[in-house]
């Protein structure tokens, strides 16, 4: 899985992505589930409050299992996802392109949302992917933690290697909250991020074609 830390074997019983690698002197295994518990109940007295009152006292469970759906990411696998392809394409050769793709993320920095939309092109020189694919791929490293920049590369790279497109074309367009909600508080600034490859960056019309396309009206 592109941008994942490597992953040693698991234990009997342990999914094989819930060990990672930690550093040169060994891998540590992934916290149990009680320990995440734990973790959470730690930042709630942290943060001033008292983790054993009415309000919070399930709030450590719900806390890990939000976090199980959030970065579901690490789980999936992008380039299994595109490895069912067609080739009934009937002569078409133009482009092929999802827009308003839904991402939904946490920044890296600070574990903040960021959500916006994606657009994704590419251009097929053979075989073709089922649609679903492409906005499935964008979820899986939607779900991890992120930087748009990287994000918006890594869903280019995975098309570009299962494909072997005449090129891809990728544009990010997210509000982020930690932008937002902390720091500098600038809201409603949301940030685009762009990736060309093979046509969609050798060809100025190609490109300018895609950036109408994601236009709507």
């Amino acid at each position: 899985m592109d941008g994942v830390v490597p992953l040693r074997p698991a234990p009997d019983g342990v999914p094989a992505h819930a060990v990672q690698a930690n550093d040169a002197e060994g891998a540590t295994r992934r916290p149990t589930r009680d320990e995440a518990l734990a973790a959470v109940r730690t930042l709630l007295a942290w943060a001033g409050d008292d983790p054993d009152r009415d309000g919070l006292q399930d709030t450590p469970k719900r806390v890990v299992d939000a976090y199980e759906e959030w970065f579901g990411g690490y789980a999936a696998d992008a380039a299994h996802e595109l490895s069912r392809t067609f080739d009934e394409r009937n002569g078409y050769d133009d482009v092929v392109m999802l827009r308003d793709i839904d991402v939904e993320s946490h920044c890296e920095h600070h574990i903040a949302p960021f959500l916006g939309r994606a657009y994704v092109a590419y251009k097929p020189t053979g075989r073709v992917v089922g649609l679903s694919k492409l906005a499935r791929v964008v979820e899986i490293y939607s779900k991890r933690l992120q930087n748009q920049e990287s994000l918006t590369a890594q869903i280019a790279q995975a098309i570009e290697d299962a494909l072997q497109p005449e090129g891809v074309a990728v544009l990010i367009d997210a509000e982020h909250q930690c932008m937002t909600t902390r720091g500098l508080r600038h809201k409603q600034v949301s940030t685009i991020t762009s990736r060309f490859t093979g046509v969609f960056k050798t060809d100025a019309a190609l490109q300018e074609r895609f950036l109408r396309m994601t236009q709507r009206g």
